[in-house]
């Protein structure tokens, strides 16, 4: 008799010993990832109460590299997945941010949030999620000013809407303000943990589905084959970018495969490709920007601009690291 997670089979048969990989591999990834999780609930907890006007006023009204380095560090402090942040994204645009910043928003945050770097941290460690959080910057810091020299140079069209946020509005004083009108009771703090917890179920599902899709490549392609296909060679990293454009996972989804592709195929730089490329070519994505900006030509500049960005540092991962 062979025991498996939850399940007992008589005999070693090929489909038990597949299950058995499966459900130790599901197992293993959530005892790794469970505190990061339980941390990004906390994180959404505390992050929901607070108004969207206060990280419009994080980007700022000046165009060029101040205006994006601010988009960018908006993205990277907005906990929400790379669907969710695409609300956010077209909001912003109807508020008059830049084209460029709209696009550095969008390519610094789905992966970048704080529940999903807790998570990242558990299964390749601080280092390796820093250096991707680093360079996931200098690509959105790129690309946004790229667009915004387009759009300098007319190339692209330039956004018809201004910066909407109620007259003198200030971010510090706001939010003293804010802080001295809130009563810190125990209603607010359920309330906070509760939201918290329905935030984060669309995160969850995301998170689960990852870590089943991990599980099943875990079960089904063995570690030789993994490495061979996805390891870190041009062809790997061409391969490892195809998956991402085909697979429409969330972000909260692909970390686990990514983490596989670090850890299993021993390919930094397909792991940092993978989240990237998920992001810039997601045609969920491509399409709220059409709709939201009224061109294709923009949407279709995304995926030309990061594509390219992306598998070249990705190549230079994989050279530097192996």
């Amino acid at each position: 008799m062979l025991y498996c997670h939850f399940l007992w089979f008589e005999e070693s048969t090929q489909i038990a010993l597949w299950y058995n990989a499966l459900s130790r591999s599901v197992f293993e990834l959530i005892n790794t990832i469970w505190w990061g999780i339980a941390l990004g609930i906390a994180m959404l907890s505390i992050l929901t109460p607070i108004p969207r006007e206060f990280v419009t006023s994080l980007l700022g009204t000046k165009k060029g590299l101040n205006g994006i380095l601010r988009a960018t560090a908006a993205g990277v402090l907005l906990d929400l997945c790379s669907h969710g942040i695409l609300m956010v994204g077209a909001k912003l645009y109807e508020r008059g941010a830049s084209i460029g910043q709209v696009m550095a928003f969008l390519i610094a945050s789905p992966w970048n949030s704080f529940s999903l770097t807790l998570i990242l941290i558990a299964l390749i460690g601080l280092w390796w999620t820093l250096g991707f959080i680093v360079l996931s910057m200098l690509i959105a810091i790129s690309v946004g000013l790229i667009f915004d020299v387009l759009v300098a140079h007319q190339k692209l069209p330039e956004n018809p809407q201004t910066i909407d946020l109620p007259e003198n509005f200030r971010f510090w004083p706001e939010a003293k303000k804010r802080l001295r009108q809130t009563h810190f009771n125990t209603a607010f703090f359920s309330k906070m943990a509760l939201d918290g917890i329905k935030e984060s179920r669309m995160v969850l599902r995301w998170i689960l589905f990852g870590v089943l899709i991990a599980g099943l490549i875990r079960a089904f392609v063995s570690t030789e084959n993994f490495s061979n296909f996805f390891g870190p060679t041009f062809a790997g990293l061409g391969l490892t970018i195809l998956a991402a454009t085909i697979i429409e996972v969330c972000s909260e989804g692909s970390t686990p495969i990514a983490a596989d592709l670090l850890t299993r195929a021993n390919a930094p730089g397909n792991a940092f490709a993978f989240l990237m490329t998920g992001v810039s070519t997601d045609y969920t994505e491509v399409m709220v920007i059409k709709d939201t900006t009224k061109s294709w030509k923009i949407a279709s500049f995304l995926p030309l601009l990061a594509v390219p960005q992306v598998i070249f540092i990705g190549w230079l991962i994989n050279l530097a690291t192996n």
